[in-house]
């Protein structure tokens, strides 16, 4: 008896863990501490950086926020789920929909909470961004373009915070961001083409159900060369050390993505292609210790 009572807390815990996205979560923590002490303020001392206060706090927001839009975008989109991922969703329903609602509002409460320990426009901003993301989930997503663009921007937010409070705008750092942007824009509309099954079904309005397979591989060719620019730009214009290994790949991967498009018809062929814009994106996050590592191991040693 014992033995199945904690099976079945172990099966719930993964279930939140898997709604969540804890993953997800921890490679966002990661990026946004790198991208703080390498990108934004990288003349400041590692360890000021790691055990800023104020920067902590707007990452543990940052994160409950996202963890609890997860939540509700799982709670809204269950029946599409259903459709298009049957394996996850039977694990995602270990938890009820009472209890996720719950843990939404507990980490809505939490991510404030935090905010408030920085300052009130940060409890503003992160009021204004969970509002944001239940609009999102709720109404937003099913509207042509607009689900794609707001979910895109919606995913760079955490990354604008931390621009905000070092106030480092420089040009660099927007070509990155650029890049970023259209690999977030590329990969939303990957996954409606992955999920496209559900959309119809459900009658969500996203652009492989309104214009069909033909005109989603053409918008994503597009956004693929656009994407050619800022590495063009970071590797020819700018000094990003060997990070520009990184960024040489990421144009072959992208060729590559391209030529597989237009053969892709299956889901498997989509969900192949959505992992490629991952691996870019995740990849993306960890390269940020090659713009200049010699720095790194200076500031670390």
């Amino acid at each position: 008896m014992v033995a199945v009572k904690n099976k079945r807390l172990l099966l719930k815990i993964l279930s939140l863990i898997s709604v969540v996205r804890g993953y997800n979560i921890l490679i966002l923590v990661i990026a946004q501490y790198l991208t703080s002490a390498i990108i934004l303020a990288p003349k400041m001392p590692l360890r000021k950086v790691l055990f800023d206060a104020n920067l902590f706090f707007l990452i543990l927001s940052s994160a409950t926020v996202i963890a609890s839009g997860y939540i509700i975008n799982n709670f809204y989109d269950s029946e599409k789920d259903l459709i298009n991922r049957p394996k996850k969703t039977m694990l995602d329903r270990f938890v009820s929909q009472r209890t996720k609602l719950s843990v939404y509002f507990i980490l809505n409460f939490a991510a404030v909470f935090f905010a408030s320990y920085v300052s009130f426009r940060a409890v503003v901003f992160f009021s204004i961004y969970i509002f944001m993301i239940w609009l999102y989930s709720h109404r937003l997503k099913k509207i042509l373009f607009l689900g794609n663009l707001v979910a895109s921007i919606l995913t760079m937010t955490p990354f604008f915070v931390i621009f905000v409070y070092y106030k480092n705008f420089e040009t660099v750092i927007f070509i990155h961001a650029t890049f970023l942007y259209l690999m977030i824009v590329m990969r939303e509309l990957v996954k409606d083409l992955e999920n496209l099954k559900g959309d119809l079904v459900l009658n969500y309005k996203t652009i492989p159900v309104v214009y069909g397979e033909k005109w989603s591989k053409f918008f994503l060719s597009v956004l693929t060369v656009l994407a050619i620019i800022p590495i063009m730009l970071l590797t020819t214009k700018f000094d990003t050390g060997l990070m520009d290994y990184y960024f040489y790949i990421s144009l072959l991967l992208l060729i590559f993505f391209l030529l597989f498009l237009y053969f892709s018809t299956a889901k498997w062929q989509y969900l192949l292609l959505h992992n490629i814009l991952k691996l870019i994106i995740v990849a993306g996050v960890f390269s940020i210790l090659l713009i200049d590592y010699k720095e790194v191991l200076n500031r670390v040693f």
